[in-house]
């Protein structure tokens, strides 16, 4: 008689958060990479226990780093600041659902270019975990059938897709996605400028590079007069 096979066995419920929600996430065949939002498999709870989590193991790397938490005042919470910042502020993006965003009907059929902008981004390069601090500007041709969104709610948008770790140009594509899906405009065009702390901070050590770079999607890349216009007047007050 042939042993019975033992079936998959899920976490047990002591195991640690990451790995319940990590279990979660790979059963699902879902990605989970820096830039992810991963928050439909967080339960009710668990950031809490994540963020614990990542002050026990930032508090380990505090100490592989030869710092003495115990007696030197300036480092006692640092971990528990650490863990904060990465959970529920830099990295918020990959673990709170999307803003709450009411769309309208385009009753009154505008078709005319809009212009959002410039929004203050703040991200954090996936290399070095090193801030990335830039604006934004939002183009939009809206048609017939477009959904209209609040002005705070291109920010929110923004400042949720940029709230992870990842890299400018995926950054831009993943706001331009999310743009796209909602507004169905007849144009898009997003454009970014940034600087990058892992450039300023490390390495090269260069403080006045910058890296800029944009996406266009529909009637912005068809037609060069209304490129221009949009980038003619990002920058005026």
């Amino acid at each position: 008689m042939d042993a019975e096979r033992p079936s998959p066995t899920p976490p047990l419920a002591d195991a640690p958060v990451s790995e319940r929600i990590r279990y979660r996430l790979v059963s699902a065949g879902c990605r989970h990479h820096a830039n992810d939002n991963i928050a439909p498999y967080i339960e009710p709870g668990e950031l809490d226990a994540l963020q614990a989590e990542v002050t026990e193991k930032m508090q380990a790397v505090l100490r592989s780093l030869v710092i003495d938490t115990d007696s030197d005042h300036n480092t006692q919470e640092t971990a528990k600041r650490v863990a904060k910042m990465f959970v529920r502020e830099v990295f918020a993006g990959r673990y709170v659902a999307p803003p709450s965003v009411t769309e309208f009907p385009n009753v009154s059929r505008l078709n005319e270019l809009m212009i959002v902008g410039p929004i203050t981004v703040r991200s954090s390069c996936s290399h070095h975990l090193c801030p990335i601090l830039g604006k934004v500007w939002i183009g939009l041709l809206p048609n017939e059938h477009s959904n209209l969104i609040g002005l705070s709610k291109y920010v929110r948008l923004t400042e949720w897709i940029m709230s992870r770790p990842q890299i400018q140009e995926e950054a831009v594509v993943m706001l331009a996605d999310e743009l796209q899906r909602r507004v169905r405009p007849d144009g898009l065009a997003v454009v970014m400028e940034a600087d990058h702390f892992c450039m300023h901070w490390r390495g090269v050590k260069d403080t006045d590079a910058k890296m800029s770079n944009s996406v266009m999607r529909g009637a912005f890349l068809k037609d060069a007069n209304l490129r221009r216009e949009f980038l003619s007047l990002m920058h005026k007050p």
